[in-house]
């Protein structure tokens, strides 16, 4: 995301999503109440006395609309903000409803009463991010490719098979080079977009035949390989397992997906040792900020931008409390496991500096 100019005090940011993640960025960034303003298209209709009204060509112009709602389409990469317009030429009615369609690489200036640190945040780390990571789960039962998004973890391919076992030496060779030419074409055709870091994890001995192979069949790919990591599981299961146990620190630490999988982790393994280091719940978790408790507050993306907008204002301020006393904010997807995890706390939970008690969760 590219920010073209940011007036903080006029309460503007104007920006350029340049890809599907972004427009992620901005469906969490933008709420109702807000005003966004973009080139939009619209119909207008016409009509001629004592007739009915037609529908008139569309035209494009530039719009802005006070935000209703908000939708995202992760699967179509689409972004719709629906409200009222306040903003169109005269041809257009104020006050009617629309809805602009965010789109890519095209600027969209969003406009708030106040803009809090943590939306500004977003913003700025969204326009830092560096490309996705491509990771591969290999083994002789087949193999999973998935790509890195800001929201989560998209599982691209997905192939099973089962190779020959070792006493049919001759045909395991065979089926081995069959099976790791379909696994470096499907990784190429993804590769090849914008030549992602990739990282080979697996069970057993076969993920490091496969990095041999590259390094023979596919030397430019093969230089992109960050990392060979040994895991329990094949498949899918291995790529969500390596996310859940930090495998892959040395690859992704600018992604947001591992910063948020190790601190739901953290938190879960606080709440199974039962030490009192850890508290969820709106009414648990503002009383352990009001007590200076919290080390790091979690927050679902879901619980803020469903919130209305006298939750929301206190979420927000529960957010400044806590940075304000020199500890963090990590907001959470809902697009992956650890988002799930969270939800099922309630939405909110906060890692604590030292142990205070909690009666039942809210």
């Amino acid at each position: 995301m590219k920010i073209i100019e940011k007036n903080i005090s006029q309460g503007f940011v104007k920006v350029v999503p340049d890809s599907p993640d972004d427009l992620w960025h901005l469906y969490n960034v933008i709420y109702a109440g807000d005003e966004v303003y973009a080139y939009s298209s619209r119909a207008i209709k016409t009509d001629t006395e004592g007739s009915r009204p037609k529908s008139g060509e569309r035209f494009s112009a530039f719009m802005g609309v006070k935000v209703i709602s908000v939708g995202w389409d992760k699967f179509l990469g689409k972004l719709r903000v629906h409200g009222t317009i306040c903003h169109a030429p005269d041809i257009v009615p104020t006050g009617a409803h629309h809805t602009i369609s965010v789109a890519l690489n095209q600027p969209v200036t969003i406009v708030k009463k106040e803009w809090p640190k943590h939306l500004l945040d977003r913003i700025i780390r969204a326009s830092e991010t560096e490309k996705p990571l491509l990771i591969i789960s290999i083994d002789d039962e087949g193999f999973a490719i998935a790509e890195t998004k800001q929201y989560g973890v998209e599982i691209r391919v997905e192939e099973r098979m089962r190779l020959p076992g070792k006493h049919e030496a001759d045909k395991r060779v065979e089926a081995t080079k069959a099976y790791f030419k379909r696994a470096l074409n499907s990784l190429g055709q993804l590769w090849v977009h914008n030549h992602s870091l990739i990282i080979v994890i697996g069970v057993g001995f076969v993920k490091g035949d496969f990095v041999s192979y590259l390094s023979e069949e596919a030397k430019e790919m093969s230089k992109s390989i960050v990392d060979v990591k040994s895991v329990n599981n094949g498949g899918t299961s291995g790529i969500y397992e390596a996310l859940r146990s930090g495998l892959l620190l040395k690859a992704s630490h600018q992604l947001r997906i591992v910063d948020e999988t190790e601190t739901m982790e953290e938190v879960m393994k606080r709440l199974g040792k039962g030490e009192g280091t850890v508290t969820y719940g709106l009414e648990a978790v503002e009383n352990a900020i009001m007590m200076g408790a919290v080390e790091k507050l979690v927050v679902a993306d879901t619980t803020l931008r469903d919130a209305d907008e006298t939750k929301r204002l206190k979420l927000e301020e529960l957010m400044h409390q806590v940075e304000k006393r020199n500890a963090s904010v990590t907001v959470v997807s809902t697009e992956h496991e650890a988002g799930a995890k969270l939800i099922a706390l309630g939405g909110i939970a906060a890692l604590l500096r030292f142990q205070i008690y909690r009666d039942t969760p809210n």
